[in-house]
């Protein structure tokens, strides 16, 4: 055991004695978080405007805050990008984590001084959780690679902008820098391909312990490394031993992830964002995620099939309930107030407060008022490939609106690394899961007003094929699960097999 690996021990248990105690005190602590938020947010542009200085009760936040997506955010975060000081937060943020919008091309997300730390501390206590349960700290003393975006930063309105994932690389404390992988060159090349093979490169016959990234990136990561060697990835790395992951529900690339590695390692799961870091896995005996309760945001929940409403129930973390799908809704010390996240979450437990991430609220398929959301495809497709023993590479639903003869449908698009014998019986399960768990699909199905879901295979690597047209290859692109039109199914065409 090295040096490193021997002083993990004592600030693992540390930190994670320190978590543990936060547990207890999550509803006081983020309480705190509103207060200090209020307090702060009163000498700003947007507090001004908004009257935060006659606020102090939950209740009255929430009449005076609107919830806002980033198109209605966007006028002041262009006064910021104007070089305008104390606009959302005090002072200007220190940097810009430039992504991909769905409807809004890109948008630049403050981070502050007062908010660097979020994004910083919880993947780090992720990491020191798992040590201090499980007592593997050797993977210190090995390799680590994060599969990430550029670090490389432009400027914008004077402020330091690129991807969060760059954005944190420069983050990254003196004392890893030595075990870090790929080097700063290759982290900096653009074309995915060309950096993918730089990386196995780097990486081949290096001692890889862990390895972090978005599931589908890592997918092609592994591949290439079996396509090089005709070995598993856990013999070509014989220490590895923990893989971190993120960005995406992890169930649907779990078993083929696995499969590549080819034995047992364990496994880390993250829900981080440009906006913030919210929940990370603090334990390998539990389900759901750790809500990140003090770490300068203050959560609302709104229920799912409210957050289009013009006055939607918001609800903080004293109200929320088992089992119930919310929004997220963040007010955060980057600046970002009653901001609506675009994600779905579900509490497992609320002692202390777990959840796990079901989809987004831009991706679901109601063009028949059917609002079928992401963690309901899921759940129905893994269902069935596990009793069929089916892997799946990669996937996406989108609905068919018959405009003549024949009733319409939804089309699933599924990339399969091992096919079922059947196809037909295949889909027929899948069907059938999905009408067991949303009972307004059902009732389509039943009503002759839907037919049965039409499912399509798509070629090998037709997906990333896919990904690769429209220029988003690599980094933090995933692939939307569902869709309420046909852009993304029209695309896909090509790559189906004849």
């Amino acid at each position: 055991m090295k040096i490193k690996s021997i002083l993990a021990k004592p600030f693992a248990s540390y930190i994670y004695k320190g978590i543990r105690k936060g547990m207890g005190t999550a509803l006081a602590d983020q309480d705190a978080i509103l207060k200090m938020l209020i307090r702060e947010g009163r000498k700003t542009v947007y507090g001004k405007e908004t009257g935060l200085d006659k606020l102090g009760k939950y209740d009255e936040f929430k009449q005076a805050v609107p919830i806002r997506d980033y198109e209605q955010l966007r006028p002041y975060i262009d006064q910021v990008k104007e070089g305008k000081h104390n606009v959302l937060w005090k002072g200007k943020p220190i940097y810009f984590a430039k992504t991909s919008g769905t409807t809004s091309g890109t948008k630049y997300i403050p981070i502050t001084k007062d908010s660097i730390d979020n994004h910083i501390n919880t993947a780090r206590n992720a990491l020191l959780c798992y040590m201090a349960e499980t007592g593997n700290t050797r993977f210190a003393d090995g390799k680590m690679i994060f599969l990430s975006g550029s670090p490389e930063l432009e400027r914008v309105g004077g402020i330091p902008t690129g991807r969060l994932s760059g954005i944190v690389n420069h983050h990254v404390p003196r004392y890893l820098r030595t075990n870090q992988l790929p080097s700063y060159e290759t982290n900096c090349i653009e074309d995915w391909e060309t950096k993918l093979g730089k990386i196995v490169e780097e990486t081949i016959n290096k001692d890889m312990t862990l390895i972090s990234g978005i599931p589908p990136w890592m997918q092609m990561y592994f591949d290439e490394l079996m396509k090089r060697t005709q070995k598993k990835v856990g013999d070509i790395f014989p220490n590895f031993s923990v893989m971190v992951q993120g960005g995406v529900n992890f169930e649907p690339y779990r078993a083929k992830l696995l499969e590549s590695i080819g034995r047992k390692v364990d496994t880390i799961e993250l829900f981080p964002a440009s906006e913030g870091f919210f929940a990370f896995q603090d334990t390998q005996k539990a389900e759901g995620l750790l809500l990140n309760t003090n770490s300068g945001i203050f959560f609302e929940f709104v229920p799912a099939g409210e957050i289009h409403n013009e006055n939607p129930t918001r609800l903080s973390l004293h109200e929320v309930k088992l089992g119930e799908n919310y929004a997220v809704i963040i007010n955060s010390n980057a600046g970002l107030w009653g901001y609506n996240l675009g994600d779905t979450v579900k509490f497992v437990s609320l002692n202390p407060y777990r959840l796990v991430v079901t989809g987004r609220t831009k991706h679901f398929i109601s063009a028949f008022g059917e609002h079928v959301i992401g963690e309901e495809v899921e759940y129905s497709l893994l269902k069935a490939a596990a009793e069929e023993n089916v892997r799946i590479t990669e996937f996406t639903v989108a609905p068919y609106v018959s405009e003549g003869e024949g009733k319409s449908y939804h089309e699933w698009f599924i990339e399969f690394e091992n096919k079922p014998e059947n196809m037909q019986a295949f889909a027929d399960k899948v069907e059938e899961n999905l009408r067991n768990k949303n009972v307004y699909y059902d009732d389509l199905i039943t009503g002759n007003i839907l037919r049965p879901l039409k499912l399509t295979p798509v070629r090998k690597n037709g997906f990333i094929d896919y990904m690769k047209s429209i220029g988003k290859l690599g980094g933090q692109n995933k692939v939307p699960r569902l869709s309420n039109d046909r852009k993304i199914a029209e695309v896909l065409e090509q790559w189906k097999e004849s």
